[in-house]
């Protein structure tokens, strides 16, 4: 591969990295919320966390092109903070790619710690520990393998995402341009062999991080 392709997967491997890193504590909190708590709106808040993985990636990445954009308040709040653009940057990519994967981290979480079960909470708070020592103690191993699962889908989908990531970035060598968008660059200039070895590269990586998730689970079983 030539210098350009390896910067790509660089590139692509510090995305998911960073989105897996941003979004599992989240997925902790609102999973852990979203198991435990019942009001009449949770359905609703359920259904906007999934939006993203249903639309099209073309629509989620022009409403984020538009919403970040450097005429609106998020966009001028990351120019006073940091002087650069947040739109056509890795920053960009990694808000629109933290959105996209909310719904892959976020429901595994809530079925995790729904399959912890009331009981064993009741259990815990009987034995006298605080709610957080529960959480962390009981809980919190328990979900773990449901949080694993959703931290590898995330990566790994992460490393496949073409439409937001080409519409939020563009394709800037060194900064938004991942190992997605360099296959379709390979395909567009009639490469067709180096876009199959880019695209066997990625999915190398993919059923690596698969894998990996499997053998630990087995080790834990």
């Amino acid at each position: 591969m030539i210098e350009a392709d390896w910067a790509a997967l660089r590139l692509s491997l510090a995305l998911a990295g960073a989105t897996v890193a941003l979004l599992l504590p989240i997925a902790v909190l609102l999973g852990h919320w979203l198991a435990t708590t019942s009001w009449r709106g949770k359905p609703l808040l359920e259904a906007l966390i999934l939006l993203p993985l249903l639309l099209p990636p073309t629509v989620v990445g022009l409403a984020l092109l538009i919403g970040m954009g450097p005429e609106t308040p998020i966009g001028q709040a990351w120019a006073a903070l940091t002087s650069g653009r947040l739109v056509f940057s890795f920053a960009g990519i990694l808000v629109a790619s933290v959105l996209v994967n909310l719904p892959l981290a976020v429901q595994p979480a809530v079925q995790a710690f729904r399959g912890v079960g009331d009981e064993l909470r009741s259990a815990a708070a009987s034995c006298g520990l605080s709610p957080f020592r529960a959480f962390a103690g009981v809980e919190l191993p328990l979900a773990w393998p449901g949080l694993a699962t959703g931290a590898v889908l995330v990566f790994a989908h992460t490393l496949g995402e073409f439409g937001v990531v080409l519409m939020v970035g563009g394709a800037i060598p060194g900064e938004t341009a991942t190992l997605s968008l360099a296959i379709y660059d390979r395909v567009q200039a009639f490469d067709m062999a180096g876009a199959a070895r880019l695209a066997l590269l990625l999915a190398g990586v993919s059923l690596t991080a698969v894998l990996m998730l499997f053998l630990l689970g087995r080790k834990r079983g």
